[in-house]
């Protein structure tokens, strides 16, 4: 065999290992989104028990309860980008925990046998969330290294792969919590 033959061989090799690693990335990320969308479907569904169950106690909290119910609606409609689910994801988990901490005020509530299991299965669901981002975001770090590092950036512009956006929480999410204002 001759010299360059074995060259073009290699750089062949090499340019497919690059793109099926790049594929694989990519895959990956999308996989572990599309669990991350079952779980947050596992939420969507809590949602309407939620503001049923708690509803009509919390009459001064009706316009949290009507924008949990619109931030739902809008998570659940076909055709929405992932970028869009992200940004919703964060409002409802927001909003939820608004909820979570009104219901605390509403001793009736507290003492309510569904709403505490609505409540509690929501905790879980919240958890499972929490860790299906966590391996949504490695995927997503994994899989933005290979398309910004050389060589395998060049072959992934060629192929018009773009970043993609990890979770993050809200700024607001971010400070640190008052302690004194909590017992106050």
């Amino acid at each position: 065999m001759s010299t360059s033959l074995i060259i073009l061989v290699v750089l062949a090799l090499i340019l497919v290992l690059m793109y099926n690693s790049l594929v694989s990335k990519k895959n990956q990320v999308e996989n572990i989104f599309a669990s991350v969308d079952t779980v947050l479907k596992k939420r969507y569904d809590l949602i309407p028990n939620l503001v049923a169950s708690v509803s009509k106690y919390m009459e001064h909290e009706k316009s949290l309860l009507q924008e949990v119910t619109k931030l739902r609606s809008e998570a659940t409609k076909p055709n929405i980008s992932d970028g869009e689910k992200i940004a919703l994801d964060a409002k409802i988990s927001s909003a939820l925990g608004s909820i979570m901490v009104a219901v605390e005020a509403y001793p009736e509530l507290k003492a309510n046998e569904n709403v505490m299991h609505l409540q509690h299965t929501l905790h879980e669901v919240e958890e499972q969330i929490s860790a299906a981002r966590r391996a949504y975001n490695q995927s997503v770090t994994d899989y933005n290294n290979a398309i910004e590092m050389i060589p395998t950036s060049f072959m992934a512009s060629l192929m018009r792969y773009g970043r993609k956006q990890v979770f993050e929480i809200d700024v607001s999410e971010r400070q640190n919590v008052n302690v004194k204002e909590l017992f106050s």
